[in-house]
């Protein structure tokens, strides 16, 4: 087995609007989830896979230790508004963390469409579901701390 990177330094943190509903807030968490893992190196995130009694494999989930509780946690937080959001992503920019974000114009039709419709707003425009960043836990808790647990 080979040695496991220290689970305090780095993590996900997921920002949500809370004027969603539950099954539009899963969707946009899912696609968030996968775009940003997508980009991770495999120097930057830790992926363990599971095995049952049975020899069954439970594949690829992000590593955890008892203690403290999880390697890279992953927090989900909500946020009153999409402009919050908005902040919240240009720090990430500023920042250089790595992120991904969901929009209302990526709700409709499907990614053709939806790459369009966004391509024919401005920035400003945009209304922010979610974002997602991955980075150093220090660093992410300085401009997310703010937000609340999303329950």
């Amino acid at each position: 087995m080979s040695t496991l990177p220290d689970e305090t330094q780095k993590r996900f943190i997921a920002v949500l609007t809370k004027k969603m509903d539950l099954g539009r807030t899963l969707n946009v968490l899912g696609h968030l989830s996968v775009g940003l893992s997508d980009q991770l190196k495999e120097s930057e995130a830790c992926y363990v896979d599971y095995q049952d009694m049975d020899d069954g494999v439970h594949p690829h989930l992000s590593h955890y230790s008892i203690i403290p509780l999880f390697h890279y946690p992953f927090i989900v937080l909500k946020a009153d508004n999409s402009n919050k959001l908005r902040k919240m992503r240009e720090e990430a920019i500023n920042r250089d963390i790595k992120f991904t974000d969901f929009t209302s114009t990526m709700i409709e039709g499907g990614s053709i469409e939806q790459q369009q419709r966004t391509k024919q707003t401005k920035e400003a425009d945009l209304e922010y579901l979610g974002v997602c960043l991955f980075g150093g836990t220090e660093t992410l808790r300085e401009f997310t701390k703010k937000f609340c647990l999303y329950k």
